[in-house]
């Protein structure tokens, strides 16, 4: 059945948004998007819904989510990553309905435990359970004696629930080609230290050979690969080896945003988490300082911005996600239609959906929000309250269209 929704504010994607508008919706794809004529014919038995001046917007991208890592509010986690697998798979469900809640209709993962999410990911697909677009990922790949490589030596165990252990360029291979065949859809290694690990972000934590060979396996397989990466000479490294999203790149200089461009490499700052965590980590207000000045030459000169951030750990629970709005506008200083555009058209590029996602156009699908305000004029009515509703191939999976 179609969906006419009139009395569209549209927030498109890319541009202000623009009053007096209608949208239709059949089939999952928007097939009509125009001026608000109330003597338009509508298709035969279409619901007509007045937003009443509501924002209409494109579904948002989170393009760093742990869907495992949470603390329960209070209360860790029994046994933290090594928590039995059908736990970490409804934990990791839960996390993703708090997103698709807060209107991200695309979710990409960075690393989770016990090779849960791609079962996760199939469930959502075969209509057991709703959820948001997902593509999964595995345990974090790195080496031996790496920050995250915390289990102690004397309980025999290689590697904890949510990190796989690799040496060698071969092992990096075939690490990469298990995940593959468990499920992953995007590989992420722990590549340097920093950015709220408990290892210097001076330390690189992987040979060039070893990233060479894990960024090839995955390229080889077809999926998407990722690195914690926050020292330039890493950061380099993984750009001229072809990696596909580097995650805080903390020293991004003018020479790292030209390689950015020319690879057409992603970067996911996540800059919400150190400043969360800057009583902790004494160069913590420096770093941020640093990514306040060099962002906004990044932006401009075209390389591609994602959301996403490190949800789940102490202090900074799943369901904070307006805290990262509100810091690239209110403290970096972009402006709300620049993050907005991060999250939506940059979400869908950086997967190659921008033919399918993205944008509020003819043909593409219905992942939607309604807002009662105007994020791009004020990130807040975004940042600091779920939208109204949340579609997902034009069907309501959070929240309620007007009457």
């Amino acid at each position: 059945m179609a969906t006419v929704l009139t009395g569209v504010n549209l927030l498109d994607g890319r541009n202000p948004a623009v009053p007096g508008r209608r949208v239709v919706i059949e089939g999952g794809r928007i097939t009509e998007v125009g001026p608000d004529d109330p003597t338009a014919p509508a298709p035969a038995g279409a619901t007509t819904v007045d937003l009443g001046g509501r924002t209409l917007m494109p579904g948002m991208a989170t393009c760093h989510f742990h869907s495992t890592y949470d603390e329960l509010g209070s209360t860790p986690l029994p046994y933290g990553s090594e928590s039995p697998p059908a736990f970490m798979a409804m934990l990791s469900h839960a996390n993703l309905m708090k997103a698709l809640t807060w209107g991200y209709t695309t979710a990409v993962g960075a690393g989770a435990g016990q090779d849960v999410e791609p079962g996760v990911k199939l469930a959502i697909q075969k209509g057991l359970v709703p959820g948001p677009r997902f593509v999964p990922s595995g345990r974090e790949l790195s080496t031996t004696a790496h920050s995250n490589d915390g289990v102690p030596w004397w309980w025999g165990m290689p590697t904890s629930g949510a990190v796989k252990l690799c040496d060698g360029p071969d092992e990096f291979r075939k690490g990469v080609r298990e995940q593959v065949k468990k499920g992953a859809e995007i590989i992420k290694l722990f590549v340097t230290g920093g950015h709220g690990t408990t290892s210097p972000r001076a330390r690189i934590e992987m040979t060039r050979d070893e990233l060479a060979a894990a960024i090839d396996a995955a390229h080889e397989k077809g999926v998407l690969i990722r690195g914690h990466l926050a020292n330039k000479t890493a950061i380099m490294w993984a750009l001229e080896l072809g990696i596909d999203i580097v995650d805080h790149c903390d020293e991004m200089d003018d020479e790292v945003i030209a390689a950015l461009v020319e690879t057409d490499a992603s970067v996911v700052p996540s800059i919400w988490f150190p400043k969360v965590f800057a009583p902790f980590f004494p160069d913590n207000e420096a770093e941020l300082a640093h990514m306040y000045e060099v962002l906004p030459k990044a932006e401009e000169a075209g390389v591609r911005i994602l959301l996403g951030d490190d949800y789940g750990a102490v202090n900074f629970p799943h369901g904070s996600y307006g805290g990262e709005l509100r810091t690239y506008v209110d403290d970096a200083g972009f402006d709300p239609l620049t993050v907005l555009r991060w999250a939506t058209v940059n979400g869908a590029d950086a997967l190659g959906w921008g033919d399918e996602l993205g944008t509020v156009e003819v043909g593409k699908k219905a992942d939607l929000l309604v807002v009662d305000g105007d994020p791009s004029l004020d990130i807040g009515v975004l940042a600091d309250t779920p939208p109204m509703a949340v579609l997902r191939s034009g069907v309501v999976v959070s929240g309620a269209l007007p009457a």
